[in-house]
């Protein structure tokens, strides 16, 4: 593990890592090193990465097994793991989400390899929700404590309805063609550091026992505070970068500021366990089976 360099991007998220070669299989010291910074960081900049599909996958793979490519997104060819991140293929992620939270277990943890990158535009932002959850006020933590929402894919998250055409369309019922909804707790304690966050975003739609109204409302003044600027990490790609960050405690948005220039990552991600809100209760499924698209962590 000699050599290995992290260093802070902002005071609670990021971390740049160097003095690791991820085309290699890593040792078990450097491997722990790894999954203890992404612990305290809840993500990791890696440049200069020299990595393919394969790469990529084996790099994954020393955080836990992989998941499929998505529940019901195609993956790349020949890459049942590997989703492509195309802004070509309209797959713009311009929302704050955490990915897949609409199925029982969602991933662990998430890789974004870039491979085309605009001259200008297309950052990732990625936040903090346990920063997010310590700055809320006592009042508004307590009543979070006990929340629970359900989270589905069956929405249009991206484009309003009177603006979609054919393509658009098209991709939503591919989206949605297994139609998926699981509660979890709005507030996660996260499995190994005991932290707990805001589990919300883009994919929850509905606060359990509240109507659709009165849900918004709650789940828009608690989503403020996880994209406070405090809390955000805002990356600006280069090529041949691989960013790894926890799924269990983030959101993230690709910002669409690029005038519609080719943008391509690939994504991995590692299968993850039952959230499990304050009291020990874990999340429940309402609707869909993802059993093909991943098995549950330990």
């Amino acid at each position: 593990m000699s050599g290995i360099e992290i260093r802070k991007v902002t005071a609670h998220i990021g971390a740049h890592v160097s003095g690791v070669d991820l085309s290699r299989p890593l040792d078990e010291e450097t491997a722990t090193a790894l999954r203890d910074a992404l612990n305290v960081h809840k993500a990791l900049v890696f440049s200069d990465v020299n990595l393919d599909d394969e790469g990529q996958q084996a790099f994954a793979r020393h955080f836990g097994e992989l998941t499929t490519a998505h529940p019901t997104v195609p993956a790349v060819d020949g890459a049942p793991n590997v989703l492509p991140v195309d802004s070509e293929g309209g797959q713009a992620a311009n929302h704050w989400h955490t990915d897949v939270t609409f199925v029982l277990n969602p991933p662990q943890a998430s890789t974004l390899r870039s491979l085309t990158i605009p001259p200008y535009g297309g950052e990732t932002l990625i936040a903090n929700s346990a920063a997010a959850y310590r700055d809320l006020p006592q009042p508004l933590r307590r009543l979070a404590d006990e929340l629970w929402a359900e989270h589905t894919n069956d929405y249009d998250y991206a484009v309003p309805e009177e603006s979609v055409d054919e393509e658009q369309a098209a991709r939503r019922a591919r989206f949605t063609s297994i139609k998926y909804r699981t509660a979890h707790p709005v507030v996660r304690v996260h499995p190994l550091t005991g932290e707990r966050g805001l589990f919300i975003g883009g994919f929850a739609q509905r606060i359990v026992g509240l109507s659709a109204g009165e849900s918004r409302k709650l789940l828009d003044i608690l989503q403020s505070y996880v994209t406070r600027p405090e809390n955000l990490l805002r990356h600006r790609w280069s090529e041949n970068q691989l960013v790894l960050f926890d799924n269990r405690i983030t959101q993230h948005y690709a910002v669409d500021n690029y005038d519609g220039l080719p943008r391509r990552l690939h994504r991995v991600t590692i299968a993850g366990d039952v959230p499990v809100g304050i009291e020990g209760k874990e999340s429940w499924s309402i609707e869909g089976d993802a059993s093909h698209y991943t098995s549950v962590a330990a």
